[in-house]
């Protein structure tokens, strides 16, 4: 069963920074792209940012490229988030996922839902 933690959500204001950390396990994964998707409330959840396990190829979504980084440790199956000058409507729950497709617009996606992590920006 492939399973995510995810950690480094917080209240940060406008222009702030936070780093998010993702630990899967489960199964291997070398061949998949493992990213981020949120969901912010009341809100349906945006693909935002995957890296390619095999080439440590990037994709972003529009709205966060220039200020979001994704980067991952391979040997440690954990994919990060730097995240840079974040706004408020970065607001939402942050959520790690294998990437069968890497195409944040219509992802599919491996295995389920973890807690996520909350990131919220204030004015």
């Amino acid at each position: 069963e492939v399973q995510f933690v995810e950690s480094g959500g917080g209240l940060v204001q406008a222009g702030g920074s936070l780093r998010l950390s993702c630990a899967a396990s489960g199964f291997s994964f070398d061949d998949r792209a493992i990213g981020w998707i949120r969901q912010a409330p009341g809100k349906g959840r945006e693909g935002v940012s995957c890296i390619r396990r095999s080439d440590g190829t990037t994709y972003y979504a529009d709205s966060v490229k220039g200020r979001f980084t994704i980067s991952s440790d391979n040997a440690k199956n954990t994919v990060y988030l730097q995240m840079h000058s974040l706004k408020p409507e970065d607001t939402a729950v942050y959520y790690c996922r294998v990437f069968l497709n890497s195409d944040l617009k219509r992802p599919i996606l491996l295995g389920s839902w973890g807690q996520g992590t909350q990131v919220t920006v204030s004015s």
